[in-house]
């Protein structure tokens, strides 16, 4: 409630807030669109490996030819994050490799850092999150995307005094998209290849939302942010609406679906047979709460919240979220109050690569989205001990040995460089963690 009237402050003073935009995609675009109406707020440079398609895209989404005239684009991210006159870098190139350097350049830069880039965050937060602490800057995720959306309604329920039964998002989810690929995921989508390619739609990318590894990845970041668990077995997709999460995401002891109090769940759009779920979540964000006392339970009741059979557990939701329009919130709260919008605690959560058929030996890993592997969240403990491969170190790497369908994928199983940035980084940090 104050963070307008601080940007205001900074506005008569002429002295906006001044961000850097690492990948102007769909996201960066979205959050491009509201520079313009957001006094304050300026753009000093962005940076994009197409620096004219950076440009075009300011234009798409309402751009002015004076502003574009009057900022940088450059083709050189790390140049840009070491201008003098950015305040805050906004990584979202999506690239777990690239989103780590990004990351790291900023803290040591002094600059704060928004994470869009929740690859990067799933294969490194909690070390790039500890580095962040210690150089005195904010590593915060981005407002606007379900991780930090669902990470304050978590911080809303515990201020409250309520207990956190669960926590997350819908999404689309049948148990065979595990096995989808980027030649067979616009079927899923109800698009030809043809008109996918149109649009511009990066197949990959719209396989990793499908095949759970999107899911994954934000739940892996809303567990370590937040100090929740992660199901064992990985994420279940319970189908459920928004009149049923307080009764289906309740612990099983009292008749849900969770294995325990405190973790975070998916839930699904579509019943197990194809059909439609009521009122489904599926652009949304959900916590499912517990009343400490007889009084609380009452009170659910007497306000009108739907709660289980036994009124103790009800749920608060958002059906939608807006994704970079909403972006700005943490751009500016990390400049002008010094805080993240959901930022990572621990390392609680991992996601793990996951054969999605019968792997040979020999054979060369395709990465998030492609066509051999999914991301898999785990407890990051269980990771630990088995040696799993994170889903972000498995692009371009060879397997040594076979791996059935379904099994989880091991450093040992691939050759892979770990000399390179974004391995020694992950190394660093599985191994503080492991001593911890």
């Amino acid at each position: 409630m104050y963070l307008h009237s601080a940007l205001m402050a900074r506005t008569t003073e002429n002295r906006p807030v001044r961000a850097a935009l690492i990948g102007a995609g769909k996201f960066g675009s979205m959050f491009l669109s509201q520079v313009p109406t957001t006094p304050g707020l300026e753009v000093a440079v962005i940076a994009d490996l197409r620096p004219d398609a950076a440009r075009t895209a300011c234009r798409g989404v309402g751009w002015s030819a004076e502003r574009i005239a009057a900022t940088d684009f450059t083709d050189d991210a790390l140049q840009a994050i070491a201008r003098d006159d950015v305040d805050v870098v906004i990584e979202a190139t999506g690239h777990p490799a690239a989103g780590i350097a990004h990351a790291l350049a900023a803290i040591r830069a002094g600059r704060h850092i928004v994470m869009v880039n929740v690859e990067a965050d799933a294969l490194a937060g909690p070390l790039l999150a500890e580095e962040a602490h210690r150089a005195g800057v904010v590593y915060s995720l981005a407002y606007g995307d379900q991780p930090a959306l669902i990470a304050e309604m978590v911080d809303w329920a515990r201020c409250c005094g309520f207990t956190v039964t669960a926590a997350g998002k819908g999404t689309k989810y049948m148990p065979a998209y595990h096995a989808s690929t980027p030649d067979t995921v616009w079927d899923h989508y109800g698009l030809t290849a043809k008109e996918a390619t149109a649009a511009g739609m990066n197949p990959k990318m719209f396989n990793s939302f499908l095949d759970g590894t999107k899911s994954a990845l934000e739940m892996a970041a809303v567990a370590n942010a937040c100090a929740l668990d992660v199901p064992k077995d990985g994420l279940a997709f319970p189908p459920c609406g928004m009149d049923d999460l307080a009764h289906v995401l309740r612990p099983r002891s009292q008749g849900g679906v969770m294995a325990a109090s405190g973790m975070v769940e998916v839930v699904s759009s579509m019943q197990r047979d194809g059909g439609p779920v009521e009122r489904d979540l599926r652009w949304g964000v959900y916590v499912v709460i517990e009343a400490p006392t007889d009084y609380a339970a009452a009170c659910f009741t007497q306000y009108g919240m739907n709660t289980d059979p036994t009124g103790r557990y009800s749920a608060m939701y958002k059906p939608f979220h807006l994704i970079g329009l909403e972006l700005g919130i943490s751009v500016l709260s990390a400049a002008l109050l010094g805080q993240s919008t959901g930022g990572t605690r621990a390392f609680t959560g991992d996601v793990v690569a996951t054969a999605k058929r019968d792997l040979k030996a020999g054979e060369m890993l395709d990465g998030e989205g492609g066509a051999c592997v999914w991301g898999k969240l785990m407890p990051a403990r269980a990771s630990l001990a088995a040696g799993a491969l994170p889903i972000g170190l498995a692009q371009d790497v060879t397997l040594i040995r076979d791996v059935p369908t379904g099994a989880v994928l091991r450093w040992d199983d691939v050759t892979i460089d770990e000399t390179t940035g974004a391995a020694q980084i992950r190394r660093q940090m599985e191994t503080r963690c492991a001593l911890s």
